[in-house]
C-alpha cells in the first residue's frame, strides 16, 4: 500500500497548485497525487481561449513531475476512511496518508438525453475531441450562454464553423451582465457570425448518420453536426459526504483550508470559504482561486498556518472584447454602469443596500486589485459616488 504524509485527492490546476505549495515549505515529504484524468495537471483556460487562437499544447502542462511526487493517473477515490486514514480508489488500489487534500473540482451538468453526443466541454480530451470534429464538421449548436457557451461559440467561429448559440435567457451572460449589456452581446455576436437563438430550451436530440438533430422547445429542429453544452456545473463532494465531512454547497473549509476533520483539507472549485472583503461565503470555480487557494493551503498542510484571504478574480475573453470580473456578479443585484465607451469600455458595479459586492473591468485593464479594495470598503456608496472610481 502506497503510503503518503500527504495525499492530493485530484489533478486539476489547484491540486498542482497545492503541491507546489506543499514543497515550498517541505521539499522531502513524500506526496502522492491521485486524479481520474489520464493526463498530469493542465491548465484549463487555454481550452476555451488561447488554444483555438494558435497557442501551442506544450505551453498548457504544469509539469508536476518535476516535484518529487508520485502521480497516479487515471484513478478515481471513492472512499475516505478517516479513522484509518486511508483512501481507496475504484479498482481497489489503497493509499494511507498523514494529510489528505480534497481538491475534486466540480462536474458538468447534463441533459437527460443526447449522452456522448453532447460534448460538456470541460477537459484537454474534451478539446482534442472537439478539434478532431472540427476537422470535417462545419455545423455546432452551443448549448448555454454562460461562462463556457459564450467562449466556446467564440473559438468555433475562430475555427471558422457555423455556430448557433442557444440559451433560455434573454441575453448572453444574462446571469452576470446588466441585462442592457448582455442584449448587447447578443448582436455583437450576431455581428461576428453566430446565429444566436436567446429565449430557446433544448427538449432531446435525435443522431441521423453524421447529423444531429436538436429539438427545441419552440417546436423547432436544429440539424449540426457537433453539439457543445455548458450549462453549469456542481461541486464534486460524494467523496467528502461519503468521509462525513460537512457540506454545503461545496466542502466547507476554514481559513486555513481545513474541514472540520482537522488533517482533511479541500481547495479549488470544491472548496466553500469565508471572505473578509465580502463578509460571506462563497465558492468559486476560476483559475485564480483554483492557484492562490491551491498554493496556500498546500503550504497550510505543510504547517504555514496563513490565513486565506484573497478575493478571487476571473476574466474571460468574447472575440476582441474582454474582461476581468472581481467579487459577486448577480445581474439581480443594483449595477451602476460607468462606460467610457458604452459596451466596448468601462466599469459596471454591482451593489446591495448601498455597498460594493462585486466589480465587472469591461475592457478596463490594471484595475483588478482597485476593485477588491473597493469592494473591501464598508460604504455606503451612492451611484454617482461611483463615476469615474476605477478609470
Amino acid at each position: 500500500m502506497p503510503d503518503y504524509q500527504y495525499l492530493i485527492v485530484g489533478g486539476g490546476m489547484a491540486a498542482d497548485a497545492a503541491l507546489r505549495g506543499i514543497r515550498e515549505l517541505d521539499p522531502v515529504g513524500t506526496v502522492g497525487m491521485v486524479s481520474a484524468e489520464p493526463h498530469p495537471p493542465y491548465n484549463r483556460p487555454p481550452l476555451s481561449k488561447g488554444l483555438w487562437k494558435g497557442q501551442s499544447v506544450d505551453e498548457i502542462w504544469r509539469h508536476a513531475d518535476d516535484l518529487a511526487a508520485e502521480v497516479h493517473l487515471g484513478h478515481r477515490i471513492v472512499a475516505l476512511d478517516l479513522e484509518r486514514s486511508q483512501a481507496t480508489d475504484e479498482q481497489g488500489q489503497v493509499y494511507g496518508f498523514e494529510k489528505v487534500l480534497l481538491a475534486t473540482g466540480s462536474t458538468p451538468r447534463r441533459f437527460p438525453f443526447g449522452g456522448t453526443d453532447i460534448l460538456y466541454y470541460r477537459t484537454y480530451d474534451d478539446y482534442r475531441h472537439l478539434r478532431a470534429l472540427a476537422q470535417h464538421a462545419e455545423s455546432f449548436a452551443v448549448i448555454g450562454g454562460g461562462f463556457i457557451g459564450s467562449e466556446m461559440a467564440a473559438a468555433l467561429r475562430f475555427a471558422n464553423k457555423r455556430v448557433t448559440l442557444i440559451f433560455p435567457e434573454g441575453g448572453i451572460g444574462a446571469r452576470l451582465f446588466p441585462a442592457d449589456l448582455a442584449r448587447f452581446l447578443v448582436d455583437f455576436y450576431r455581428e461576428k457570425g453566430v446565429e444566436v437563438r436567446p429565449g430557446e430550451g433544448v427538449v432531446g436530440l435525435e443522431r441521423q448518420g453524421q447529423d444531429l438533430n436538436l429539438q427545441l422547445q419552440s417546436g423547432q429542429t436544429l440539424t449540426v453536426q457537433g453539439v457543445v453544452a455548458g450549462i453549469g456545473v456542481f461541486p464534486s463532494i460524494e467523496l467528502a459526504q461519503q468521509a462525513g465531512l460537512r457540506v454545503e454547497d461545496g466542502i466547507v473549509v476554514n481559513e486555513l483550508g481545513q474541514t472540520d476533520a482537522p488533517n482533511v483539507y479541500a481547495a479549488g472549485d470544491v472548496a466553500r470559504f469565508y471572505n473578509p472583503a465580502l463578509q460571506d461565503w462563497m465558492r468559486v470555480e476560476h483559475e485564480d482561486h483554483a492557484n492562490t487557494h491551491g498554493l496556500t493551503v498546500g503550504r497550510n498542510m505543510a504547517g504555514a498556518h496563513e490565513p486565506y484571504h484573497h478575493l478571487p478574480f476571473f476574466y474571460s475573453d468574447l472575440f476582441e472584447l474582454g474582461y476581468e470580473a472581481v467579487g459577486i456578479l448577480d445581474s439581480r443585484l443594483e449595477t451602476v454602469s460607468d462606460w467610457k465607451d458604452p459596451f466596448r469600455e468601462g466599469v459596471v458595479y454591482y451593489l446591495e443596500e448601498g455597498r460594493v459586492r462585486g466589480v465587472l473591468l469591461w475592457n478596463t485593464w490594471g484595475k483588478v486589485d482597485a476593485a477588491r479594495a473597493l469592494i473591501a470598503e464598508q460604504g455606503p456608496f451612492r451611484p454617482q459616488d461611483l463615476k469615474g472610481r476605477l478609470e
